[in-house]
């Protein structure tokens, strides 16, 4: 058990379509950038740049579904 919770249970949050999204970018940019590094390719920099670009432009997606997915009671809100 892991926190009070069985091995295996996973929970996506509220916002499972900007997990799955991001999730899918940061594949996407893994697969061009070592595309770009790894393949003897004419353009290879293309790759590399889109690749690292994706890879950063999925930050701003985990950065959103991390603080939607942040719980607080509102007894800690100082309204």
């Amino acid at each position: 058990m892991l926190l009070g919770r069985p091995w295996g249970g996973c929970d996506p949050g509220r916002c499972a379509l900007l997990l799955v999204l991001s999730l899918l970018l940061d594949a996407l940019g893994l697969v061009l950038l070592l595309l770009g590094i790894f393949a003897p390719l004419g353009y290879w920099d293309f790759l590399v740049y889109t690749g690292s670009l994706t890879l950063a432009f999925s930050l701003l997606f985990w950065t959103i579904w991390y603080t939607l997915n942040i719980e607080l009671p509102l007894e800690k809100l100082d309204l």
